[in-house]
């Protein structure tokens, strides 16, 4: 297979290669090898997998191709290669957590979603870089060199799922997972040019990682945290969500998901009429003149060329982005992960070290629960008038390595984490939402569009992304 050949494989969607690889016109050993020649080349500069596999890979490959030639169904993701966010568990895979405290932890079982993406006939092909624990939205840690955006190694690509976003973005692979606590999946996806879609809470079932005390440090966030794909397309999106959503009793969060049939939700329809409310900063929050423009342009297409009904219109609540550090503190192993700060403390990320050491106290964790149902229960009623919610999915564009976040936006003094602040709404709420690219400042750095749906309307969300993705194309660019 010559160079030009390669590459096609490593640019087309899972969609397609998925196909391909069903009817025998591409092996599982091409495409996996093909993604691996492409990691080697790009990956000393991006950094996005922090722990290849390509022994693993092949052995799976050579398994799934074997599963074809005897004519057995392979699976609905036959072959395609996928990054695992380091925070998710790979058995016999080394997970790190981004963490000194994990530097050589190999785990002896899957995550849920690995097992249904492995016996659906995906190819793990390595673990993606991320923040330590997750706790940032960039993806710097102490233990691997900081992930750098495609669209322009000098900047980050936003986080938690750093590695996982840039890995799609630079074509390592057509889909990767990663978990979103306070926009994890989609704020990285906003970053690089990608589908990043945070289904409804419980929709896709989360253990060991989030639930295990045998992880101390790393089970938490147990109401907050989701999994889900980074995706170049809406329809790989929703490949993925067949393949990983559905109920599992071992997570006691999740719920049936018979109620959306994921293929047909991501094919474009009409969505004329729809009511849409658009909201340019939840009421509080300052934004880059840039994304301001770009996504307003975004809108009108929704309105004036897909017919929908937009309205300007802000949900009411205030800033709950103090309740929302609060809720992560309350829902993180505090005793566990301070033993582990005893011990790697000085080699830890200095922001995690000092959110684990704040003096948190029980009134503020109780305070931060009042907030967060005050934001559920607006959330509902304003919902009850409007079938979508569109904003920003974050607050500035991609900005240099080595912050957590710019402290000026807009000409406003803001703390560091405010650029994220459109993104946790939908993890206090558990509502379905998706960042899909909205269009490219001046500079060329991607701008994403998040639509958010009605709680447990995971396929209306999806067929206004598939909508807009008709109208608005973005797949053909590609940063490198």
């Amino acid at each position: 297979m010559d160079q030009a050949a390669r590459d096609e494989i490593c640019r087309l969607p899972a969609t397609e290669l998925a196909a391909r690889i069903s009817r025998s016109e591409i092996s599982p050993v091409e495409a996996t090898d093909a993604v691996l020649e492409r990691m080697a080349a790009l990956d000393g500069v991006l950094g996005a997998y922090c722990t290849p596999a390509p022994d693993h890979a092949r052995a799976r490959a050579r398994a799934v191709a074997d599963r074809i030639a005897r004519g057995e169904d392979a699976g609905r993701l036959a072959g395609v290669p996928i990054g695992v966010k380091d925070l998710i568990t790979t058995k016999g895979i080394r997970t790190t957590s981004g963490s000194p405290a994990y530097e050589d932890f190999v785990p002896d079982e899957d995550d849920i979603v690995v097992e249904r993406a492995v016996a659906a006939g995906a190819v793990v092909i390595g673990k993606t870089n991320a923040s330590e624990f997750g706790y940032s939205a960039t993806g710097h840690n102490p233990l691997f060199p900081a992930t750098r955006n495609p669209w322009n190694t000098a900047l980050t690509p936003g986080g938690s799922s750093a590695g996982s976003a840039a890995a799609v973005a630079a074509g390592l692979g057509p889909v990767a997972l990663g978990s979103d606590g306070g926009g994890s999946v989609r704020v990285p996806a906003a970053h690089c040019g990608l589908v990043g879609f945070k289904a409804s809470m419980g929709r896709v079932p989360v253990w060991p990682g989030c639930r295990d005390e045998r992880y101390p440090g790393v089970s938490g966030w147990e109401s907050l945290e989701h999994i889900g794909p980074l995706t170049r397309t809406v329809a790989d999106s929703a490949l993925v969500l067949s393949v990983l959503a559905g109920t599992d009793p071992r997570d006691r969060h999740s719920i049936p998901c018979g109620d959306v049939d994921w293929a047909s939700a991501a094919q474009p329809a009409d969505i004329a009429g729809l009511r849409v409310a658009y909201s340019a900063d939840l009421g509080y929050l300052p934004v880059d003149p840039e994304v301001r423009r770009v996504v307003a342009d975004a809108v009108r297409v929704l309105e004036s060329d897909l017919g929908c009904r937009v309205e300007a219109a802000d949900p009411g609540w205030k800033d709950p982005g103090e309740a929302f550090a609060a809720l992560i503190a309350a829902e993180t192993d505090l005793r566990g992960m301070r033993r582990l700060i005893g011990v790697h403390g000085e080699r830890m990320s200095p922001h995690l070290v000092e959110m684990m050491q704040h003096p948190w106290t029980a009134e503020q964790f109780t305070d931060a629960n009042m907030v967060r149902k005050s934001v559920v229960n607006r959330m509902a009623r304003f919902m009850a008038d409007y079938d979508i919610l569109v904003t920003p999915t974050t607050a500035v564009p991609a900005f240099p390595l080595g912050i957590q976040g710019p402290t000026v936006i807009d000409g406003r003094t803001v703390p560091d984490t405010a650029w994220t602040g459109f993104a946790s709404p939908q993890n206090l709420t558990g509502q379905p939402a998706i960042s899909v690219p909205a269009g490219f400042t001046c500079d060329g750095l991607p701008v994403g569009l998040q639509i958010t749906g009605r709680h447990l309307a995971d396929a209306q969300v999806l067929r206004v992304a598939a909508a807009f993705e008709r109208a608005a194309p973005w797949a053909d660019r590609w940063p490198m």
